[in-house]
């Protein structure tokens, strides 16, 4: 009888460690999604208002994005290769960024 209980708290208690590491791991996933979201939907209105598709006006350096939305470098190099609508320029001067479509209503889950 013993034996029986002690095997019975060892897989309940396997099975709650478990389901408690998945569910961990799935708030994690979540809240980086929704970072990722919140940090794409504010660079590209960023973009929007401080780009123009004129010459000199179109494209903004990682820095510039990065000191004017509070975020670090890296996290703007993620940003933008991660959004559909921002790309990164392919001319002789490198890291620089602009949208490619000018769309009013931002991107929010581009």
């Amino acid at each position: 009888m013993v034996e029986f209980q002690l095997v019975e708290g060892i897989v309940v208690g396997g099975a709650g460690g478990a389901v408690a590491g998945i569910v961990v791991k799935l708030v994690g996933w979540g809240a980086e999604w929704f970072r990722l979201e919140r940090d794409k939907k504010q660079v590209y209105e960023w973009f929007y208002k401080h780009t123009a598709d004129e010459e000199g006006q179109k494209f903004r350096s990682t820095r510039t994005v990065a000191s004017w939305n509070n975020l670090t470098e890296d996290r703007v190099r993620y940003v933008c290769s991660h959004h559909k609508l921002i790309y990164l320029s392919t001319g002789k001067n490198d890291d620089l960024w602009s949208i490619h479509i000018r769309d009013k209503r931002g991107e929010f889950f581009a």
